[in-house]
């Protein structure tokens, strides 16, 4: 059995057991924590950074989380929204006049946030490299008209979430989002999280691991392989290229789970927490043919908000048992990939009944 290093509480040693069966069967490298009361309870990593299994994963690994990057971009709209800086009921364009053209002058600062702004794709063809021009990108989302009228309908916004999110948070404050995060929430919290990677990082991170199907699915923007180059480390896409691990993760989405205080360190008032929950649609999700419950840039169900990201990173907040639960790793897997995760959150979960 895979050995796992980090440490627990005696009631959530089981999740040392889930962790080394993933390592021992589908994941390469993986990191799993959980916090309570905005504490760290459980903090376990193991296994390798490389499929040559040379170089272990050790405290400090970090990794592409694909779309778990948006929890951390949706938290710094509530920072905002809690402080005064920016009203989610107001129109995008009081704070981004640009973005009033072909229709979208009612388009709301929620419709963002809640996956209901009809812009979940660009118009016409996008290359990879397109999304490092962020002035391109943002001016290219204000110019397009919506796929449906803003707030009547819901459709994940996989690639677009950031820039839409991450464009007000820099007309409302100045600074990029990637810039806010780290000045804001990451730097107060001391989590080991990223959105624009530090050149100096780069030795910490473990490169993703393609799925055996290949780089990508048909129809992806985005494969593994391009968040290889440098490039793609150093620019800021707030929806999809968060470099952490799942310490890190926990840490900064127990604020959530704790009525806005994680280590003691207060980001949001109880009420700016709160938000999170205000249901911004219930339905047939028209991108991910699902039924979706979508908040304030989460999937809610009862009093747990949660999301993932493409091939397995997840992270669910559960604000009655102010519980926080993580799991990141390399080896991306398009069927069932997010199996290993939810064995992690149910494994926390019997340790939180016991």
């Amino acid at each position: 059995m895979t050995e796992i290093w980090g440490g627990c509480e005696d009631r959530f040693g089981k999740l040392r057991d889930v962790l080394a069966e993933s390592l021992d069967t589908d994941d390469v490298g993986a990191s799993v924590a959980v916090f309570v009361d905005g504490e760290p309870v459980a903090d376990l990593w193991g296994g390798h950074v490389d499929t040559a299994r040379t170089v272990a994963w050790d405290r400090d690994s970090i990794t592409n989380v694909w779309s778990t990057t948006k929890t951390m971009t949706a938290l710094c709209a509530l920072v905002l929204a809690d402080r005064g800086d920016l009203d989610l009921d107001a129109p995008v364009a009081r704070y981004w006049p640009e973005f009033a053209a072909a229709g979208k002058g009612t388009t709301r600062v929620r419709h963002l946030l809640g996956h209901t702004a009809g812009l979940p794709d660009f118009d016409g063809p996008i290359a990879v490299e397109d999304l490092f021009d962020w002035p391109a990108v943002t001016a290219r989302l204000a110019a397009q008209a919506p796929a449906w009228e803003p707030g009547t309908a819901g459709g994940y916004h996989s690639v677009t979430f950031g820039f839409l999110v991450g464009e007000v948070v820099r007309r409302v404050t100045g600074r990029s989002l990637g810039t806010f995060f780290a000045e804001e929430v990451a730097g107060p919290l001391g989590a080991d999280f990223h959105i624009g990677l530090g050149a100096e990082h780069d030795h910490r991170v473990a490169p993703l691991i393609p799925d055996p199907q290949g780089d990508k699915p048909p129809g992806f923007l985005v494969g593994v392989s391009d968040s290889y180059p440098e490039a793609w480390r150093r620019a800021e896409l707030p929806a999809i290229n968060g470099y952490g691990n799942a310490r890190s993760v926990a840490a900064v989405q127990s604020v959530l789970a704790c009525g806005g205080v994680s280590g003691g360190v207060r980001l949001l008032s109880p009420a700016g927490a709160e938000r999170v929950f205000e249901e911004q649609f219930h339905g047939d999700d028209r991108v991910l043919g699902a039924t979706m419950r979508y908040g304030m840039g989460f999937r809610l169900e009862n009093r747990t908000c949660t999301w993932g990201g493409w091939g397995g990173s997840i992270v669910l907040v559960d604000a009655d048992h102010r519980l926080a639960v993580s799991y990141v790793m390399n080896q991306v897997l398009w069927d069932g990939g997010y199996d290993r995760g939810l064995g992690v959150v149910m494994a926390a979960y019997e340790a939180i009944a016991a």
